[in-house]
């Protein structure tokens, strides 16, 4: 799960795997597999760069390297 900011400021946790695409227009908009939409102050890079960490994270602690 990534960490995020919402549209009003308040921090949540998405989990990544249900992202089916990520658009900036004003604020960026994550749209989930089931089509429902989700807006945050967050970049799109910068969301990116959260699912990219947080799957190294859980690929590196599955070979045992820490």
């Amino acid at each position: 799960m990534i960490q995020l900011n919402s549209v009003s400021g308040k921090e949540f946790y998405l989990n990544n795997e249900l992202i089916y695409k990520i658009e900036r227009d004003f604020d960026t908009i994550i749209t989930l597999i089931d089509l429902k939409t989700v807006r945050v102050q967050d970049t799109p890079e910068e969301i990116v760069n959260k699912v990219i960490e947080f799957k190294k994270r859980i690929y590196q602690t599955e070979a045992g390297v820490e």
